[in-house]
């Protein structure tokens, strides 16, 4: 069995200040979508709508408030209702951790519209723009919670080449390094996925619900090899509750590709 190698979280001391690994791949992720939304605003059918690297600059800011304000919010309505509501200070301690993906989506989707509204674009014009960008920040995102040693996966054959004891979980079993399952699945391969089918023309919002479909799919089947959360654990149907928030994703993402297909979306 592997044993995780429980890498220290602080990646740089600079005399009071620390900058923490997950700090650093929140700073990539926003880094790679810029770079990446930039370079698809360059590209048709966005250019000949008029993007530029100012309106790609604006819109990063907004999804950055959207991930930040809406993944916090996520993890307190999703997942710990109940403690927050007798604890609501807690809810602006954001350096004790508690962040949720799909709450963060939320947020971003929230976003852009407001920028789509804003800027009198369509919000699906918006999206498609945005959502081949995004696996490479949810990669990051993944590595930075193995590297802490949290999110780990469930019990795991002893004699599986790549399980591993996470001492982080007080206890020795070996287990599924799930953060890099999410960051294969949900992260490289997704990109992958998406970057090749948002090359080529698409009606609009094809890329936004494959994204949808793509990301629910892929974290739907990763959350079988990762433990639930202990407060939590399994609900209806044995799945989890990151499974119960994909559900609805994989339908929309396949109900928002069928209308585009059908050109419901077009301005």
């Amino acid at each position: 069995m592997l044993i995780h190698p429980q890498i220290d979280p602080v990646a740089v001391s600079l005399g009071p200040l620390q900058v923490h690994w997950y700090g650093l791949t929140y700073l990539v992720a926003f880094l790679a979508a810029y770079m990446l939304a930039a370079y698809r605003a360059r590209q048709v059918p966005f250019v000949n709508r008029g993007w530029s690297r100012q309106h790609v600059e604006d819109l990063l800011f907004f999804c950055m408030l959207g991930v930040v304000l809406g993944g916090r919010l996520g993890y307190v309505l999703f997942y710990k209702p109940s403690y927050y509501l007798a604890h609501p200070v807690e809810i602006f301690y954001v350096w004790q951790g508690g962040m949720a993906f799909h709450g963060g989506l939320l947020g971003v989707i929230t976003a852009m519209a407001v920028f789509a509204r804003q800027q009198g674009r369509h919000f699906f014009e918006v999206a498609d723009l945005v959502a081949p960008c995004v696996p490479i920040g949810l990669a990051a995102g993944r590595m930075g919670n193995f590297i802490n040693g949290e999110l780990w996966g469930r019990a795991a054959d002893p004699g599986l080449p790549w399980a591993m004891v996470f001492p982080e979980s007080g206890s020795d079993v070996a287990r599924h390094p799930s953060q890099l399952y999410q960051f294969g699945l949900e992260g490289m391969l997704l990109f992958v996925l998406l970057w090749l089918y948002a090359r080529k023309p698409r009606q609009q919002g094809a890329v936004a619900g494959m994204f949808l479909f793509g990301y629910g799919l892929f974290r739907f089947i990763a959350e079988y090899f990762r433990e639930p959360d202990s407060f939590l654990g399994l609900l209806a149907l044995n799945m989890s509750m990151g499974q119960w928030l994909c559900v609805p994703m994989i339908l929309l993402g396949a109900l928002f590709w069928g209308m585009a297909k059908k050109d419901a979306f077009q301005a």
